[in-house]
């Protein structure tokens, strides 16, 4: 009988068991400028250049909504929370 313990390689990162992406969704409103969408994209979203920035405000302004980030919880909270306390308009956190 043997006692050697067997590894079995890593398929998934740290904290990957926590069911998926997580989405962050802003939202169109009535009192967000697109330059203040913009730039608190660019402030709080990792690749999120002011250009970049423009481009998802533009998405959230004609289809209501846009996903500006995805991926583990605990960044996707914090990113989620840095824009509500720019004032945006934020869907509740979505995974997916």
């Amino acid at each position: 009988m043997s006692t050697e313990t067997i590894e079995r390689p890593r398929v998934a990162g740290p904290g990957d068991g926590l069911g998926g992406a997580w989405r962050v969704i802003v939202l169109n409103d009535n009192h967000n400028t697109f330059d203040g969408v913009a730039a608190a994209l660019a402030r709080h979203i990792p690749g999120v250049d002011l250009q970049r920035g423009y481009g998802l405000a533009d998405q959230i302004h004609r289809s209501g909504q846009a996903m500006v980030w995805s991926g583990p919880k605990e960044p996707a909270e914090h990113h989620w929370e840095m824009l509500q306390s720019e004032g945006l308009t934020m869907a509740p956190l979505e995974q997916g």
